[in-house]
């Protein structure tokens, strides 16, 4: 009786947020309940018939549990955080709307990871890639790692592990659970021919000998060993082979399985979507799903909000490629080169609690190669004159870039560079991209967010 009365009351708050058009009620229920009962999240998720799922990672795990829960959803009803909230009060909030689930798909943030796996007990975790991000909120990649490690080692007995083995540090977490499937890349036609200056797990971690990498997929991801050791990239249980990138618009690829190998293909752009698909293949499959459902589930998933998403904006679109990191930037550069190139983009840089305070990853990322291929650019957010300042020491010529610090106004200056009939690209950080969605939602040209994710 009392879980249900407080239950009531965290949903009368969620439903009042939601009026008043703060958020949606993604957080503040979950907040709610968390200081009225502090074991409420763990009592919710042991309600749940078919437990629990998690996927945690730097970059792609609002992707990854996309993607996953478009394969699982048509036969299982599913807890599932789309609209990204993925702290404790973010799961909590989604356990308490869904209140006819069988399964709890949760993203989680990688710092929070330890916290909710040992609160929820997951029948299947799924660990994606370790990435420089936000140092003044998660440290150094090791001391997360090391997290992660205690945290996988104290998961249920029967749990299953799906790691990414292309990544140093979650490769090897798979040898602490027997359970463990590792899933990773192999085609080495997609590889490139080193690691980037911006490369973060480059050292065995065993001796600290550099590795030597056979392939190099995604920033360190990649077929790995050491000289010295011999420490190296695990075996591959689910591998991508064959991988074909179409542009902006898909990605395909031959899904390799003990039993058998499907074609694949995904309306997601870029070599690090292989990697998403790949990771929530892996995930369904330790749930129960069958190639048919993995393929089917794949083909018919739609892009998660601001991850390569389109919204018409009157006679023109605009797509939204989050970045937030190095890697994460030098992918979408890497993928926005290789379909051509816009003529005209945005770059919108925040510094707030969810970016990170520190933006001097922006030296480390590869803005370059897109640059050079641009006609104008619009920068914005909270930081775009350190943005401005970077574009500039890259040689882009000060006459063709617009400073404009407010989102709103900056949305309309590129629209107004771009083509009608054509595209406006934006790379924004999270709450940059978060502001720009509010504003194409206010002016009616999508739904916000949680409203999407309904």
């Amino acid at each position: 009786m009392r879980l249900a009365l407080e239950l009531a009351f965290a949903r009368s708050a969620g439903r009042l947020s939601r009026l008043a058009g703060r958020g949606g009620g993604t957080t503040l229920p979950g907040k709610i309940l968390a200081t009225i009962d502090p074991s409420a999240l763990s009592t919710l998720a042991a309600r749940l018939p078919r437990g629990t799922a998690v996927v945690s990672a730097t970059n792609g795990k609002t992707t990854t549990a996309s993607l996953a829960a478009a394969i699982l959803s048509p036969r299982i009803r599913l807890a599932h955080n789309r609209a990204g909230a993925n702290l404790v009060s973010g799961v909590t909030s989604t356990l308490i709307e869904a209140r006819r689930a069988e399964l709890g798909l949760f993203e989680v943030d990688e710092g929070a990871f330890p916290d909710i796996a040992r609160r929820i007990r997951p029948r299947v975790v799924c660990l994606g890639n370790l990435f420089r991000d936000q140092l003044d909120r998660y440290g150094e990649l090791e001391a997360i790692a090391e997290r992660w490690r205690a945290a996988v080692a104290e998961l249920p007995e029967g749990a299953a592990l799906v790691a990414n083995a292309d990544d140093p540090q979650v490769g090897s977490l798979a040898s602490i659970r027997p359970e463990s499937v590792t899933y990773g890349l192999d085609d080495p036609l997609q590889a490139r021919p080193s690691l980037q200056h911006a490369a973060d797990s480059k050292y065995c971690l065993r001796c600290g000998t550099p590795y030597a990498y056979t392939a190099a997929y995604v920033g360190h991801l990649g077929d790995y060993h050491c000289p010295a050791c011999g420490h190296g990239r695990p075996s591959l249980d689910l591998a991508a082979r064959a991988i074909e990138l179409h542009g902006l618009d898909a990605v395909s690829f031959d899904l390799v399985t003990p039993e058998e190998t499907r074609r694949v293909q995904v309306a997601l752009p870029g070599l690090y979507n292989v990697y998403n698909a790949l990771a929530a293949a892996a995930l369904a499959r330790a749930l129960g799903a069958t190639p048919d459902e993995i393929a089917a589930g794949l083909a018919g998933a739609q892009p998660a909000f601001g991850r390569a998403e389109r919204i018409d904006v009157e006679d023109r679109t605009v797509l939204i490629l989050t970045i937030k990191n190095p890697t994460g930037a030098n992918e979408v550069v890497r993928t926005l080169v290789a379909a051509g190139a816009p003529k005209v983009a945005m770059i919108a840089l925040n510094d707030r609690v969810a970016d990170g305070r520190d933006v001097s990853w922006i030296w480390d990322a590869d803005f370059e190669p897109l640059l050079d291929r641009l006609e104008r650019l619009v920068v914005t957010g909270g930081r775009a004159a350190e943005l401005a300042l970077r574009c500039t020491y890259a040689g882009f010529p000060p006459d063709r870039l617009e400073i404009v610090p407010e989102v709103g106004a900056a949305l309309d200056c590129g629209l107004e560079l771009t083509a009608a009939g054509g595209e406006l690209t934006v790379l924004p950080t999270y709450t940059a991209m978060l502001a720009l969605r509010k504003i194409v939602s206010d002016r009616g040209h999508s739904r916000q967010y949680w409203e999407r994710a309904a």
